[in-house]
């Protein structure tokens, strides 16, 4: 952070305003980033369940892996993907509701017997992978807003605060010499007035 230093009162109570700002908002910011860090590691978890189980839900479907090309996906529509949203430090992340599906009605003879068992696997599958989806997406908002506020910490921390401790100090020596070099200057005009005076 490079500071336009000016030696005077003016701006030294801006720097010391700035750096005030800072130092109080400097603790929120990393109770911040530390609740950040802690949804991130549990969403993390979280997706690997997630992935876990969609893979389990792949593996028990494997046998019908033939049949599924005979399958009308068409009788199985994906109205809503269920997701709510809250917030969590500042930002608006999904969490998974659930999917809402319909049944096509179709008649039991004009479609292979195994249609009826393989819709509660494909409504399963469908879930998973929307589940994995939205744990992806929340892993993904977490993660960026967690940077964020770690950047935010370190700029606070390793750049302004220092900036602003270091141009403080520097305004206070310039003020306190420059008062100083003032008071002697006084000084010495009156010895020499009092020395003229006394001739």
């Amino acid at each position: 952070m490079k500071l336009q230093i000016k030696y005077n009162k003016t701006v030294l109570r801006e720097f010391q305003k700035k750096l005030t700002i800072r130092q109080k908002a400097l603790p929120t910011l990393k109770n911040k980033e530390a609740a950040l860090r802690a949804m991130v590691f549990e969403t993390r978890r979280e997706l690997e369940m997630a992935t876990a189980d969609y893979q389990l839900v792949l593996e028990k479907t494997d046998p019908w892996k033939v049949l599924w090309n005979e399958f009308d996906f068409s009788l199985l529509k994906v109205l809503q993907i269920k997701v709510s949203r809250s917030k969590v430090a500042g930002i608006m992340i999904p969490r998974f509701e659930g999917v809402e599906t319909r049944r096509m009605d179709f008649a039991l003879t004009a479609v292979p017997d195994w249609f009826s068992d393989g819709m509660p696997e494909m409504q399963t599958l469908l879930e998973a992978m929307a589940k994995c989806r939205v744990q992806k997406e929340r892993l993904s908002l977490l993660e960026d807003a967690r940077k964020k506020a770690t950047q935010k910490v370190n700029l606070y921390e390793k750049v302004q605060i220092p900036s602003l401790e270091g141009a403080i100090r520097q305004i206070k020596r310039y003020l306190e010499d420059e008062d100083n070099l003032s008071k002697a200057a006084q000084k010495l005009l009156k010895t020499k007035k009092q020395k003229t005076e006394q001739l």
